[in-house]
């Protein structure tokens, strides 16, 4: 029975020391700063995965545009197919820390006459 409730107990501690590696990482690895950027799509609107994602150039490079997660970014009106290939859109968000890394975590997609706020709270 000890060596029972040893195991559960050293279990449990393992689990819980290991959560923060799978923890949602937040706005943390962002600038503070909120910037605008413009681009071309490459890489339509994707839902799959814990966040939505597409990629535009803009700026030279291909960036990785982090979206709300699936549910509130179609909540926002933006879903698969919304936008085509080649539009030019406008994001407005906080770019990775890493100058390197061409990601930006989106607060809000805009495209021809429509705006679509993933994150309006952030605003």
């Amino acid at each position: 029975m000890y060596q029972r409730s040893l195991f559960i107990a050293a279990s449990a501690l393992a689990l819980s020391l290991s959560v923060p590696a799978f923890a949602h990482h937040g706005w943390g690895g962002n600038v503070d700063q909120v910037s605008d950027m413009t681009g071309t799509v490459v890489k339509g609107v994707s839902l799959a995965g814990p966040h939505a994602t597409m990629r535009i150039n803009a700026e030279g490079h291909d960036w990785d545009i982090t979206l709300a997660p699936p549910y509130r970014t179609q909540e926002s009106g933006l879903k698969e197919g919304t936008i085509p290939m080649g539009a030019t859109v406008t994001v407005r968000g906080n770019r990775n820390r890493d100058a390197k890394r061409y990601e930006m975590k989106t607060i809000q997609v805009r495209w021809a006459d429509k705006r679509f706020d993933v994150y309006p709270e952030r605003e």
